[in-house]
């Protein structure tokens, strides 16, 4: 890389508080609104491989800033909050890769997080954590790392990674390997989607989840829904992609035991949404609309009030597409108690707490 232009960028770069003269390094990851398709699916050479496509949302994200300290011991890093071990591994991780590549020796470093994402409810918090950590050391040696090489630190550092390094293309994303199962197309066919809380938005603790017994019937019938999900993304069809979301959704029950899916699932007909979606790690859910169906104002108002009336909080209604105006009533694009005086950006020395409700 020219030295010039990476000076300049260096000379740009923030300052960390207590760090005197050194430049930060810097990094920016966003999240996820849980998943459109989760499962089991065979990968190029047959292979069973755990699997996901993510639904990209606008909004929250994670930021990082790394210093370096030469001469420090490698490995030696300071974090806050404090609490963001996964993000530390990956900086570690990130110093030992980029120091290779730039011949120069490892060594240790400060790292700050700041960040809006609620932990727990399966929008890969831990995740942009990680990838803007990531980010934000290679930033501080004048490299961008390509996704490939982001993914597999991301995956080294939490054991399972979410495709954040990627942007919003839809991909079938093997999240234990950290590679790219399929390239389903250039973009998710248009959605509106209305936010909401399972459980009370009670965080899930994945860990303590039972594993699913997964069967060749199981496989197939992932694989099925790969193949409708593939259609959908190559002819724009909505209602497909809901009935897809859905499907992998209610399959996802079987793990999850939200009591209130059944509702959900029923109330989005009764309103006339394409379908539902869930994050198969957590409590967000999503209720699916066409964008272009007639009478999208008085079915999002419906669907507000069912939720209301089934006791499911709302929290964010937003769109999947870029470059247009939102077609939504100025008057709901937030909702609900997580808005109420929380919606507020996390400083670096917020320790991260399990919400009740998220501040989506």
């Amino acid at each position: 890389m020219p030295g010039a232009p990476r000076a300049a960028r260096a000379a740009a770069r923030p300052a960390v508080p207590g760090a005197g003269d050194l430049p930060a390094g810097t990094g920016q990851a966003p999240c996820h609104h849980g998943e459109i398709l989760q499962g089991v699916f065979l990968d190029g050479a047959g292979h069973r491989c755990a699997g996901l496509v993510t639904l990209p949302m606008a909004g929250p994200g994670s930021s990082a800033a790394f210093v370096r300290r030469p001469g420090a011991v490698p490995g030696a890093l300071t974090v806050a909050p404090a609490d963001r071990t996964k993000a530390a591994r990956a900086a570690a991780l990130a110093v030992a890769e980029c120091a290779r590549r730039t011949g120069q020796p490892p060594c240790g470093g400060d790292l700050r997080l700041t960040g809006e994402i609620p932990v727990g409810l399966g929008m890969g918090s831990s995740s942009s954590d990680v990838i803007a950590a990531v980010r934000a050391v290679a930033d501080s040696y004048g490299l961008r790392l390509d996704p490939s090489t982001v993914a597999g630190l991301a995956v080294r550092a939490e054991l399972a990674s979410d495709p954040l390094m990627l942007g919003g293309r839809p991909v079938l994303f093997a999240q234990r390997e950290g590679r790219v199962l399929e390239v389903l197309g250039p973009a998710l066919p248009p959605l509106v989607v209305v936010g909401c809380a399972l459980g009370g938005g009670a965080p899930v603790d994945t860990l303590s989840l039972p594993a699913a017994d997964v069967g060749d019937g199981d496989v197939r019938a992932y694989e099925r829904l790969r193949a409708l999900l593939r259609r959908a993304v190559a002819t724009g069809d909505t209602e497909l992609l809901g009935a897809v979301a859905t499907a992998s959704a209610r399959r996802g029950q079987r793990v999850l035991g939200h009591p209130e899916f059944d509702a959900l699932a029923a109330l989005a007909r009764r309103v006339g949404a394409v379908g539902v979606q869930i994050a198969h790690s957590g409590a967000v859910a999503g209720v699916l609309f066409d964008p272009a169906v007639p009478g999208l104002r008085r079915r999002v108002r419906g669907c507000l009030r069912a939720l209301e009336a089934h006791g499911i909080p709302a929290t964010r209604t937003f769109t999947t597409f870029a470059g247009t105006t939102d077609p939504l009533p100025k008057e709901i694009p937030n909702h609900g108690p997580a808005h109420r005086g929380v919606d507020r950006p996390a400083g670096p020395d917020t320790p991260r707490r399990p919400a009740r409700l998220p501040a989506l």
